[in-house]
């Protein structure tokens, strides 16, 4: 079954698409142009094969998005790993495969395992209380994913440009900064050693941008390491309580100029943008684009799904075109086909 299913998937990426980019991967930073609209592959192709896995990424690469997501994590010795969640449970099989390595409060962290048993793990569909969050997605238990390191996506992306002759770029963020520091690790440095070994240093191998919820990250990206490449502030919503950082200061115009000091663009969860839809049919928008706009700050909206739509929009292509006919730069998708 898995031997068909990878069979299958590269036998996709063979398959001729429209090129992502206008030029080779091998052009200078600022030589390197970009499309005018992005259609970022959230967590990979995860609409179709469980989120962030080798899979995901080949197929988000043959379904032709211009970017691929790598939120990154880190291993008990310290390896930045390629998963969403701080904790395992709800996106492996951890706790069949070390039903006793949680912690006290019955969680199973990333960061107590070392790179080599968390290779001992398989990704299975995202579930929450026993119950699948998105039961019409891929699911089928019997198919192994293994999780990935940064390290090996990036090659994964690199090479997929070699032989296709395209230049997909990678969108990384830095997750739990400040999380991780309590551990006594260093998520920022770690995931910069990993982008200066694998080229991104004084050039490009691939577009990239890096994208964080926390500001400090990204100054820290400018002042320390002398990142010049394109820097994306996440805006999260106060409401869900993960940070002290005030998010809704954040959207106002004076939050903004604030962001334009040190990153180019933000990115906006959707329900901060698209605030409803009127009798007639239209989208009405947050003004927080508009003041993006004026503060020539890109707009990059967080996360069109297929299967879970904002209330009025009619399918995944309407909300898109909402979205680039009002001035957005780019959308993440779990549907990077669907355009």
């Amino acid at each position: 079954m898995t031997k068909r299913i990878f069979g299958c998937l590269f036998l996709l990426v063979s398959a001729t698409a429209v090129q992502a980019q206008d030029e080779m991967p091998d052009a200078p930073f600022h030589d390197l142009k970009v499309p005018q609209f992005l259609d970022i592959a959230h967590r990979g192709a995860s609409g179709y094969l469980p989120e962030h896995t080798q899979a995901s990424a080949v197929m988000a690469h043959g379904l032709g998005a211009d970017y691929i997501e790598q939120d990154v994590q880190l291993s008990r010795d310290g390896v930045p790993v390629v998963l969403h969640d701080e904790i395992l449970d709800h996106v492996t099989n951890v706790s069949e495969v070390f039903p006793e390595k949680h912690r006290p409060d019955g969680k199973y962290y990333v960061v107590d395992f070392s790179l080599e048993e968390l290779k001992q793990l398989t990704i299975v569909a995202r579930h929450k209380d026993y119950e699948l969050v998105y039961p019409k997605r891929f699911s089928h238990p019997d198919v192994q994913f293994p999780i990935q390191t940064l390290d090996e996506e990036i090659k994964l992306i690199q090479e997929l440009n070699r032989v296709r002759s395209m230049s997909t770029g990678i969108y990384v963020e830095i997750k739990s900064p400040r999380w991780y520091q309590q551990q006594g690790y260093d998520a920022t440095a770690a995931v910069m050693s990993v982008l200066a070994h694998n080229g991104y240093h004084d050039k490009r191998p691939t577009p990239v941008y890096l994208q964080s919820f926390d500001p400090e990250v990204l100054r820290r990206l400018k002042r320390e390491f002398n990142w010049d490449f394109p820097l994306i502030q996440l805006v999260g919503d106060n409401n869900w309580g993960e940070t002290d950082i005030d998010y809704s200061a954040m959207r106002t115009g004076a939050g903004l100029e604030s962001v334009k000091s040190y990153a180019e663009g933000i990115g906006l969860w959707v329900n901060h943008v698209l605030t409803g839809v009127s009798e007639n049919g239209e989208p009405e928008w947050d003004s927080v684009l508009k003041s993006a706009e004026e503060k020539g700050l890109d707009v990059h909206v967080y996360t069109l799904r297929a299967d879970n739509l904002p209330k009025g929009v009619e399918s995944h292509a309407q909300l898109r075109q909402w979205l680039k006919q009002a001035g957005v730069e780019g959308v993440f998708t779990d549907f990077p086909d669907k355009k």
